[in-house]
Formats: C-alpha cells, structure tokens, sequence
C-alpha cells in the first residue's frame, strides 16, 4: 500500500537532503509502521511488528510480519515492506520504520539488516527509525547496525 502526504509535496518542492526528510517525516512512518502493525499475523510469538519504506520522493510502503508454523517460512515485517516497495518497481530507499510493543527497542534481525543494506547506497545510507511501547526512538544508519556487510557486487 503506498502514501503520499500534502507535507511530502511541499518538502519535495525544495531541494532537500535526506537526512532532513527523514527526520521531517519521522512521525509520519512511524505511524504508517503502527497501521502495518496492526496486520500483522503473529500468533506463535505473539510479537506484531510493523515496518514502513520511505522512498526519496516520501512515498511510504508498508508491511507486517507474517508467521507460520514452519518458522522458516516466517517473513519479519521490515522484508516485506521492502519488498512492497522493490515489488512496485521503487528501490530507492531512504528509511524504514520499525515498530514493535516491546517495552524497550528492538532493532532488525540479521537477515533484515543484509537485505537492507543490499539497498543502501554509501551515498545515501538507509537510516533505520526504532520505537517501542515505552516511547523511545533510535535513528541511526544500516551501517551502524550492520558494518562489513556482505556484498557480491
């Protein structure tokens, strides 16, 4: 599912850097991440999370993790936000939000982090938005989360 904002349009309409666009559109993935949280299918774990995809014209795409009783088979909701987005032909990812009902922050796991940094540029590093039920909130880079990742390209 993809969104646009009335903010996004103004903030484009001006050259911007991305690091202010995330910043200026923090509570607006944050809670486009709780909306995708809410569909989440996560009755082993009980651990509904919910990510958002902001793209470089403030396009947000969503998802939710998907359990399954072959937890192989399970899908954490940051891939598939950023396979919404890559689904819909867009790989130009700026941030992408995660929202868990930890009381403290929990940060991607290790195969969410691979698939995105394989999206992250070094000009443009992908900054990750963490919060929890407590309120907190972390923003740093993939590569803070992920340094040497792995590449083949």
């Amino acid at each position: 599912m993809r969104e646009q904002s009335t903010m996004v349009t103004d903030l484009l309409q001006t050259d911007i850097d991305h690091a202010t666009l995330v910043h200026d559109l923090q509570g607006e993935i944050i809670a486009a991440a709780r909306e995708a949280q809410a569909a989440a299918y996560a009755p082993y774990s009980n651990f509904p999370v919910g990510a958002a995809v902001l793209l470089s014209d403030g396009t947000i795409y969503r998802g939710c993790n998907i359990e399954n009783a072959s937890f192989g088979l399970t899908v954490c909701a940051e891939r598939v936000a950023i396979f919404n987005a890559i689904a819909d032909g867009r790989m130009d990812i700026v941030a992408i939000a995660l929202v868990t009902t930890a009381a403290r922050l929990a940060k991607p796991c290790g195969a969410c982090r691979q698939v995105i940094s394989e999206f992250s540029q070094a000009d443009n590093p992908i900054m990750i938005v963490s919060t929890c039920a407590g309120g907190d909130v972390c923003v740093e880079p993939i590569s803070a989360l992920l340094p040497d990742n792995f590449t083949l390209l």
